[in-house]
């Protein structure tokens, strides 16, 4: 994996802690554009994986934070961030040290490591990310991003070598808040898109012509034009590789869930929100959690003839 170095990149201390699909690829980026990278996950075969790759892994993750003038973080949950941070992440870094934490967690979870970060003489940032797996490995990432001006423009190098397109969305929790709005659109616009292409089926539309009438028309989406819930049109689409994800039903059920803590907490009548939530969940209990969120598809079309059976038996 290659990057061009970029100023204020080369030679920066970087540490990655969060080694999975989109952590790992991210830290080789940095690393390949010269920045002095240290690694570590919680999971052993990730950081074995990563030594593979040629990164240099530390023995937890407060080593790597105390070797850093930069700690990065890519964890599962809100939860998890804090615990770190409590867990000796911010007692082992040096003053002043920034600290960019690009997992996708609550408003309110980013907003307390913020504000643990601060009293710990630190400064923070949210940084959540768009663009997938592949937009990790290319370096063609969309960073929503929340925090100081200053905070932001010390780390704006280091997310160029990682994204396409950083946006500063304001201050503390509100890169979370994009994020979280973002991905409410994205979850039911899916959805939106799979039943469009389940009633066309019933209708006789055969999925090529749908798709050549909603992708040059008003019905035109991301969920249409990128990620096709139906094999053939979009032949990078996640449905012409099995349902391979991609984003993983599973993520979008946890971003929902996210977004409906946000409704609650603010008091929106986020109808459609909340019941994209609710048809996430329920497709991320079964063999949906693994599967490219696109394959929400396979979850109507099982709802559309239980539907029908139940209307033919009440019509005998």
């Amino acid at each position: 994996m290659s990057a061009e170095p970029t100023d204020g990149v080369h030679g920066a201390r970087v540490a990655v802690l969060g080694l999975g699909h989109m952590g790992l690829p991210m830290a080789q980026r940095l690393d390949a554009a010269g920045a002095e990278v240290v690694t570590y996950d919680v999971v052993r075969e990730a950081r074995v994986t990563a030594a593979a790759a040629g990164l240099r892994v530390a023995a937890d993750g407060p080593a790597a934070a105390g070797e850093a003038d930069v700690v990065l973080t890519m964890f599962p949950e809100g939860r998890h961030v804090l615990e770190a941070y409590r867990g000796g992440l911010l007692s082992a870094a040096p003053t002043h040290t920034l600290f960019v934490d690009c997992s996708t967690i609550a408003v309110d979870d980013a907003r307390a490591a913020h504000a643990l970060a601060r009293a710990s003489g630190h400064r923070f940032i949210d940084a959540p990310v768009s663009g997938g797996v592949v937009g990790a490995e290319n370096g063609t990432l969309a960073f929503m991003v929340g925090g100081a001006e200053e905070d932001v423009a010390r780390a704006r190098p280091l997310l160029e070598v990682m994204g396409r397109r950083i946006v500063h969305c304001g201050g503390p929790g509100l890169g979370q808040a994009a994020k979280v709005c973002n991905n409410m659109i994205l979850g039911v616009t899916q959805i939106a898109v799979a039943e469009a292409f389940v009633l066309g089926e019933r209708l006789g539309l055969t999925h090529q012509a749908l798709f050549e009438v909603a992708s040059n028309a008003s019905g035109q989406c991301w969920a249409l034009t990128t990620n096709c819930p139906v094999p053939g049109p979009v032949p990078t689409s996640p449905a012409n590789h099995d349902y391979a994800p991609g984003f993983a039903g599973a993520l979008m059920a946890k971003d929902l869930g996210l977004a409906v803590r946000a409704i609650e907490r603010t008091g929106v009548g986020a109808r459609m929100g909340l019941a994209a939530r609710d048809i996430y969940k329920e497709f991320a209990q079964g063999e949906g959690a693994g599967q490219d969120f696109s394959g929400i598809i396979h979850d109507v079309r099982a709802r559309s003839s239980a539907a029908r059976d139940a209307h033919a038996e009440e019509g005998t």
